[in-house]
């Protein structure tokens, strides 16, 4: 399952999160972020326990998506301990993707 996040859920979302979040930054318009969001609902499913999916619509917040110097979407950024940890940035593979994770998760 994938949540959605904005400023006033962030810190609880993200930041304080015990398991390790993986956020993806997105919007409507984006048609590679229509692409991504079915694989990362897989991905949740698969890797519950794991890692936490959480998504951000930076029209929404905008001022979130320049605090981490999002640039281009889709960007997905994993956190843990509050603190960011890896980032890949455009559409991928579901394979490519859980890679990144695990990846990611093992450092």
């Amino acid at each position: 399952m994938v949540v959605a996040t904005s400023k006033q859920t962030w810190e609880n979302d993200v930041l304080n999160s015990d398991t390790p979040v993986l956020v993806d930054f997105w919007a409507e318009w984006c048609g590679p972020c229509r692409m991504v969001s079915p694989i990362l609902e897989k991905l949740g499913e698969t890797m519950s326990g794991e890692i936490k999916m959480v998504k951000l619509n930076v029209d929404e917040n905008q001022e979130l998506a320049m605090n981490y110097g999002i640039r281009s979407i889709p960007s997905l950024l994993i956190f843990r301990g509050g603190k960011e940890i890896a980032r890949t940035v455009g559409a991928a593979t579901e394979q490519t993707y859980e890679k990144f994770v695990k990846t990611s998760l093992s450092n």
